[in-house]
């Protein structure tokens, strides 16, 4: 570490790290409970019902906890990532 430096400290880094954390929680629980993960997560992010959400392992609290619009700006900053 270089003490002449400023070290830069990206808060939203951390809060999307967060997101993408949560997000494959939810993934791995609604696949546990025999769900399409993709079709139920597109499901609730097209319609905001977080009945497509299953409650199993909190999946339906991690998902009410983050906004739908930053959910969808992380996937197409992703699949802009990828191009």
């Amino acid at each position: 570490m270089n003490l002449e430096e400023t070290c830069l400290f990206h808060l939203e880094d951390i809060n999307v790290e967060e997101i993408r954390i949560k997000l494959q929680e939810i993934y791995e629980a609604l696949k546990e409970r025999g769900y399409n993960p993709t079709n139920q997560i597109v499901g609730y992010l097209i319609s905001g019902d977080l009945g497509y959400i299953s409650s199993y392992k909190d999946a339906r609290k991690k998902m009410q906890s983050i906004e739908r619009a930053k959910i969808v700006e992380i996937l197409l900053k992703e699949f802009q990532n990828k191009q």
